[in-house]
Parts: structure tokens; C-alpha cells; sequence
């Protein structure tokens, strides 16, 4: 190989470096945000069954008045 054989593959190399490093900062990122998104949804379902049973205790109770 020549010279510039192996700058050519020198310059690949230290772009697919740069690709994996790039990369592996964007999975970092999505994995951080997936989990915020989780919990958020996890917040969201506590909230959620929160309201359906203070609205089940006021039907209850309005049942119950009726009788």
C-alpha cells in the first residue's frame, strides 16, 4: 500500500470513530429521555387512578343519598 493508501484509510477510520462516538452520545440521550417519558407515563396512570376513584367515592356517595 501506498502512502496515500493508508491516509485514505486512516481518514475512514477516524470517521467511523467519530460516527461510533456521535452515536453512542445520541443513545445516551434517547435512553435518558425514554426514561423521563416513563415516568412521566408512570405519573400520569398514579394521576389518572387517582381521579377515577375520588369520582367512583362521589357516585357512591350520590347512590347513597338517593336512598
Amino acid at each position: 500500500m501506498s502512502e496515500l493508501d493508508f491516509k485514505a484509510l486512516e481518514l475512514k477510520v477516524n470517521q467511523l470513530i467519530e460516527t461510533c462516538r456521535l452515536m453512542h452520545e445520541k443513545n445516551i440521550a434517547l435512553t435518558k429521555e425514554n426514561q423521563t417519558y416513563k415516568a412521566d407515563r408512570s405519573q400520569a396512570i398514579k394521576q389518572k387512578d387517582m381521579a377515577r376513584h375520588q369520582v367512583e367515592g362521589m357516585i357512591s356517595r350520590l347512590k347513597a343519598m338517593e336512598h
